[in-house]
């Protein structure tokens, strides 16, 4: 009995020295930084052609605070269906949004004008970030670049 015992007891001490380091409080967390767009949490949304209203898409930077300005540049590319002034208007006066410091959100602001649209053709505004003043990842970390572009279509 007293091997059992002895033989618990020494297992349970190197189990615990064999994990501890596990436990460690210096190491790194998993933290890279990085942009992404989206429209309540969606990278592919409709919206109605008789929608006249004003909207915010918002490009997130996901990252630890930061002592200097992001500079995220985007493109907007449209279908053959769409027609700026005519459909809708963008109201950003350049394709740069400037994160400042504290500041971890910023919207691309889209006014929607009340017009019918042909089914028959391409009716998709697509956003994407095509770069950033810090080389940070676009769309989430990974090999899908998940949220690196947000497809609106105007039906």
């Amino acid at each position: 009995m007293k091997h059992i015992i002895t033989y618990f007891l020494a297992s349970a001490f190197l189990l615990t020295i064999f994990l501890m380091p596990s436990c460690s409080k210096e190491s790194v967390p998993y933290d890279t930084p990085f942009i992404h767009i989206n429209f309540e949490n969606k990278s592919v949304i409709d919206v109605l052609s008789n929608r006249k209203d004003t909207v915010n898409y918002m490009v997130y930077l996901s990252s630890q605070l930061l002592f200097e300005p992001v500079d995220v540049q985007y493109e907007i590319k449209l279908g053959d269906g769409l027609q700026e002034g005519r459909d809708f208007v963008l109201l950003n006066k350049t394709n740069t949004l400037t994160f400042p410091q504290g500041i971890f959100e910023r919207p691309i602001r889209i006014a929607w004008k009340d017009i019918p649209v042909d089914p028959a053709k391409d009716n998709r505004l697509t956003i994407s970030l095509i770069s950033n003043s810090k080389n940070f990842i676009l769309g989430f970390p990974g090999p899908d670049q998940l949220q690196k572009q947000l497809v609106i279509t105007k039906k």
